[in-house]
């Protein structure tokens, strides 16, 4: 008899199970697949970072390597190379998962995990069936990619990120489909090793969900990177020609519009996974979207049953996730832990990063909340001029009454890094004067965070 039983190996998966397992609570962790790791690990979040950075070199080497007075010659990408060095990121890493099941003396079962009854679980995998008893279960099976009828994958020419993420050549030209984050990472990638690059997108702009001035700001940087995009383009078709792909899309206004590429990337988000699990079997439902119902303490309508990560509401950030798994481990375990969702961070990888917390300017103003608005340009600081990452802005949103921030939203190098001191500042209240005041180092890029609260209190920019 097991405490915990959890299902599904990704970030929220295996974070669970370790802290379960570390508050004393004998624990099994399931896993339909041969390696550990979920799609984070294994065809998301890890393979896309390291092409990201494969391709950044490749796109410095042969733009901005020659102004930094190297000469390298003729420089070529070694496709082949980079899907290597991506594969071995992803096999050391999924190892530390392994590692970290073994410390914790986590017992691992590969195969299917499916409800026999609400303390049964059947593990269905290459030697055959065996039944799990359990006092509770978390489900952390996560997302797969989504696509609409129109789009139907093919897994030859038309693609998903997985395939996108170990194709066998550079295309010469790419059709991404979705100006979101899978869309525009797995787009960038391809749009330094010298891919045409054209993003199809329903909405008018990119990133609809995040602040305002984040979209406009990134279509520019991108569109100097060589994609070229097509927003209110409504896709029709998509079809396999053989050696090539032809989408079909209505222009806003009612057009026609035939786009053809060696390949087409299908990036219009993620959907729940939970294919296999017999929720049926125990009398838990699934909203409109396919997510598993839960309540504030990630509960099923079955107590004893949660679930956390992709497969239930909000954004289906692997951080995320692994905040819920702990939350979880440590409600079953007796504790009173909170997740504050309004401060979980949002990054997007291209280059600059973007990255994002809390509300944007237009949600504020639509709850009707006056604010103060400080933006400073990174063109501004002097260690972005140093490494030619000139870029984007940090933008700091206060409440005009009481100075708290109420949201920061940036594009720089090093976004990702630097949204944590956004983060921090937020989770104790801090104000905007709070971070104007402390000593940022020079030169640094976070000194754009301390300029940005500056503006905040008042327009006082010391270096715009």
């Amino acid at each position: 008899m097991y405490d915990v039983v959890v299902i599904g190996s990704g970030p929220g998966g295996y974070v669970s199970a370790i802290r379960c397992a570390q508050l004393g609570l004998k624990t099994a962790l399931v896993e339909k697949y041969a390696t550990l790791g979920g799609t984070c690990l294994n065809v998301g979040c890890i393979p896309s970072k390291a092409l990201l950075d494969s391709s950044e070199h490749f796109f410095n080497a042969t733009h901005h390597f020659k102004e930094h007075g190297i000469e390298v010659g003729d420089v070529r990408a070694n496709f082949t190379q980079m899907i290597q060095r991506k594969n071995d990121v992803v096999s050391q890493t999924c190892a530390g998962v392994k590692f970290l099941m073994d410390k914790n003396k986590i017992e691992v079962h590969h195969g299917i995990g499916s409800f026999i009854n609400s303390t049964t679980i059947a593990v269905t995998g290459p030697e055959g069936v065996k039944e799990l008893q359990t006092k509770n279960v978390i489900i952390a099976t996560g997302s797969k990619p989504n696509f609409f009828p129109s789009m139907v994958p093919d897994k030859q020419r038309i693609i998903t990120s997985t395939e996108a993420l170990s194709l066998k050549e550079i295309p010469q030209k790419l059709i991404v489909i979705g100006g979101g984050v899978i869309g525009l990472e797995l787009g960038s990638v391809y749009a330094r090793l010298g891919s045409e690059v054209e993003v199809v997108e329903n909405s008018p702009t990119l990133l609809g969900t995040m602040d305002g001035s984040i979209g406009k700001e990134l279509t520019k940087i991108l569109k100097k990177e060589g994609l070229k995009f097509h927003f209110e383009h409504q896709v029709q078709k998509v079809t396999n020609l053989g050696d090539r792909t032809s989408v079909v899309a209505l222009d806003k206004k009612g057009n026609e519009v035939t786009f053809e590429a060696d390949y087409c990337l299908v990036a219009v988000g993620r959907k729940a996974y939970t294919e296999g699990l017999g929720l049926d079997k125990v009398g838990i439902s699934v909203n409109a979207r396919g997510q598993v119902e839960v309540n504030d303490h990630l509960q099923t309508s079955v107590s004893h049953i949660y679930a956390i990560g992709d497969v239930v509401r909000g954004a289906m950030l692997a951080h995320k996730a692994e905040e819920e798994g702990v939350f979880v481990a440590e409600w079953i375990a007796g504790q009173k832990p909170h997740i504050n969702y309004n401060l979980i961070p949002g990054v997007i990888y291209t280059w600059p990063e973007v990255a994002s917390i809390g509300k944007t300017e237009e949600e504020l103003k639509t709850m009707g909340i006056e604010i103060n608005v400080g933006n400073f340009p990174i063109k501004a600081l002097g260690r972005a001029r140093a490494s030619m990452d000139t870029s984007g802005f940090i933008k700091i949103i206060s409440d005009k009454a009481t100075d708290e921030v109420l949201g920061v939203h940036m594009i720089a190098a090093r976004a990702a890094d630097l949204i944590m001191e956004a983060a921090v500042a937020m989770e104790y209240r801090a104000s905007a004067e709070d971070i104007a005041r402390i000593c940022h180092p020079h030169p640094t890029y976070s000194e754009a965070v301390k300029e940005a609260a500056l503006g905040a209190t008042g327009n006082r920019y010391l270096h715009s």
